[in-house]
């Protein structure tokens, strides 16, 4: 059998940024169906959320300790077992379980163990590849979450369209081949550390007393909270709040968001070095705070819908920009750094859906989905002290 080359391992990181978006983005577009089924509350719909970021963010926070001591492959591989079982148990416990929530939460805690590994995991990977264009990987590498996140949606709604949503039980399990076959890739490709052996990792307490390091933690909590509040309620606003079809709401709501993400961190990664990446994400934190304002005031569903979108576009830099300028200014940071700027990112991707849902339970739906402009607008001040303050604060370790 012919050994796999690096052109392979990325491939199946890809295909790994595929899978998170499956576990993260199938169960928001079941959730009107959640409540009409299982009766399920917008407080225990929040919950899922709160669950599935907040045991990704546990993963982020072990991992520091461990990933290095199990190894990369171990670590892969691990997530995609995680990926499939989760998924496959999404589908078929809420309906053998005495309680159906019950079954639904084991499922996302399960898809969340793979979903926290793998985002710890598969960036430090690629960074690891050879290869000098490592932004331009690493933006691609993201955008393979936002297409994962498309074919969620597109596919999915081709499904109900056709099987119809009642049928939405044997979703997740066809779902579930994607990170069953990738652990067959993961365990052949050939893998490479992100340190030289003959260096030493920056300790974390280092990273901590640094103020840029400090700032680069909030702006992960702010970009992961831009994007998932949206992310995560923009299905259910527009069947319930915009009162479109799923259909159409799913495709010009969620689809578009992906799509217009996507599309934002490949224009990213490709002109990389002709940007100046502070002042990009400066503009990326004034548009997502428009998106949200026209999505939430505007008096026509078409236009609510494309704030939707044009949030994705906004937040597409957000998170692997932050993770560029990481490695720029903490070149020995490690797969420990990596790990905890990821528990930023998720810290703010339960923070902010998580955020949205209760206020969405005590006030109503809209009036949820405007308190999340408190994430784009920190992340402006965060970008504002780099910029007005750059001596202070850029000094490579």
């Amino acid at each position: 059998m012919r050994p796999l080359s690096y052109r392979h391992t990325l491939a199946a990181c890809y295909l790994g940024y595929v899978s998170q978006a499956v576990v993260n983005n199938l169960a928001p577009l079941l959730f009107l169906t959640f409540q009409r089924q299982f009766h399920v509350s917008l407080g225990s719909l929040a919950l899922l959320i709160t669950l599935n970021f907040g045991i990704q963010l546990a993963v982020d926070l072990a991992a520091v300790r461990f990933i290095d001591t199990i190894g990369y492959r171990a670590a892969a591989l691990s997530a995609h077992i995680f990926c499939t079982v989760g998924l496959v148990s999404m589908g078929l416990l809420p309906f053998i379980m005495p309680n159906p929530y019950g079954g639904l939460v084991i499922g996302i805690v399960i898809n969340a163990l793979g979903g926290g590994l793998i985002e710890v995991i598969i960036s430090p990977i690629v960074e690891a590849l050879p290869g000098n264009r490592k932004a331009a990987a690493m933006s691609l590498l993201h955008s393979f979450y936002c297409w994962g996140y498309v074919a969620v949606v597109g596919l999915s709604s081709l499904y109900f369209t056709l099987a119809g949503i009642d049928k939405w039980r044997y979703l997740p399990m066809l779902w579930a081949a994607l990170p069953l076959g990738n652990i067959l890739l993961f365990a052949r490709v050939p893998l490479k550390t992100l340190i030289d052996e003959s260096l030493s990792p920056a300790p974390l307490r280092f990273l901590f007393r640094k103020k840029f390091f400090l700032i680069l933690f909030l702006m992960m909590i702010c970009a992961g909270a831009s994007e998932q509040a949206m992310s995560q309620w923009a299905s259910l606003f527009a069947e319930a709040g915009l009162r479109v079809s799923k259909l159409q709401g799913d495709i010009f709501g969620p689809c578009a968001f992906a799509i217009l993400m996507g599309l934002s961190r490949i224009f990213f990664g490709l002109q990389r070095e002709a940007i100046k990446l502070e002042r990009t994400l400066m503009v990326s934190g004034a548009v997502c705070l428009a998106s949200y304002l026209i999505t939430v005031f505007s008096p026509y569903p078409l236009l609510s819908l494309g704030g939707c979108a044009l949030c994705g576009l906004s937040v597409g830099v957000m998170w692997p920009g932050t993770f560029s300028l990481a490695s720029r200014f903490f070149p020995l940071g490690g797969t420990a750094m990596f790990a905890v700027l990821a528990l930023a990112g998720d810290l703010g991707c339960a923070a902010g859906p998580g955020l949205v849902g209760i206020i969405m339970q005590n006030t109503s739906l809209s009036t949820g989905l405007l308190a999340a402009i408190v994430f784009p607008g920190l992340l402006l001040l965060a970008i504002g002290v780099i910029l007005v303050r750059p001596a202070e604060l850029r000094r490579t370790p």
